[in-house]
């Protein structure tokens, strides 16, 4: 059945409004954090395995950080051993280290790469502990103590925050036309395992490879106005000023850190997409209007 004249003028339209950002994007490296509905909804996983393909069959180069936290809290659930969180983070003991290893850099990572490779891709699963990419060492908190009048240290187990990131096998992996898919669990100087933030990880790997992009999807439309407005092309001030007057808060206020400390330390744009939008990754690229919010450097 051939298209109707408004369905294939729609398509060319779309296609004519992409062609100028292909011709500037190729070559250019884009980090995007996986995680959220996107997930989980198997066409919302398909429609996300097929925009990665794409992007890199035009020239760019796409690397993915994933998350996996509620895989993580499932599958610790079934083992009977309780989640519990410190300022978000999950306090991580040994044993929830082996679990969240083998979820992320297991279960997780290569569901990943299997959606890619049969999209017709080419991923290669990776974990921070790979060639060493990811080098870090404990998070600790500190709170005051009233009981004591003195700061106590918080120890929350295996839960790192990044030192420094080797690229060597991610430019490898590059040049030879993969994908890279990287699970956030970092290695130490003594060899031990640390479970990481994957939006910091992903704005890490961005700002050293100097990245045009770094892009975190998420289960809203992205930065909102006290009127549930979706805003976009913010900068630093703009942010601050969100910030003081209690627009942004709670779970937005780590990603929006996060994408501020991406376009300050060398990366382009950043920007904060809606996960549930099927194909949300190639219409923020490929559209003037997007599907998120764009937060823009000094450039």
């Amino acid at each position: 059945m051939s298209l109707s004249t408004t369905t294939a003028k729609n398509i060319a339209h779309v296609l004519s409004e992409a062609l100028p950002y292909i011709n500037h994007f190729v070559g250019k490296t884009f980090v995007i954090k996986y995680g959220g509905n996107a997930m989980v909804d198997d066409t919302l996983k398909t429609s996300f395995a097929r925009d990665i393909v794409l992007m890199k069959r035009i020239g760019m180069n796409p690397i993915v950080v994933h998350g996996g936290g509620p895989q993580i809290a499932d599958l610790l659930k079934r083992l009977g051993k309780r989640s519990e969180f410190f300022q978000g983070m999950r306090i991580t003991d040994s044993e929830t280290m082996d679990v969240v290893q083998m979820v992320l850099g297991g279960l997780v990572n290569k569901e990943i790469v299997t959606l890619i490779n049969n999209q017709g891709g080419a991923a290669v699963g990776l974990t921070g502990k790979d060639a060493q990419l990811i080098h870090a060492h404990q998070l600790k908190f500190t709170q005051n103590n009233p009981e004591m009048q003195a700061s106590e240290i918080i120890d929350i187990g295996h839960v790192g925050e990044v030192t420094r990131i080797d690229t060597a096998i991610i430019d490898v992996l590059i040049q030879g036309n993969f994908i890279p898919v990287i699970a956030p669990i970092g290695v130490g100087k003594d060899g031990q395992s640390y479970n990481i933030n994957a939006d910091i990880v992903a704005g890490k790997i961005a700002e050293i490879l100097e990245a045009e992009k770094l892009m975190l999807l998420t289960n809203t439309a992205g930065v909102l106005n006290k009127q549930g407005e979706l805003l976009t092309g913010l900068n630093a001030q703009n942010i601050k000023d969100l910030i003081e007057d209690h627009t942004i808060e709670g779970g937005m206020l780590p990603k929006i850190h996060c994408a501020l400390e991406a376009v300050r330390n060398g990366v382009h744009t950043a920007h904060i997409i809606d996960g549930r939008v099927e194909h949300a990754v190639l219409l923020e690229i490929f559209t003037n209007e997007g599907v998120g919010t764009l937060i823009k450097g000094r450039h």
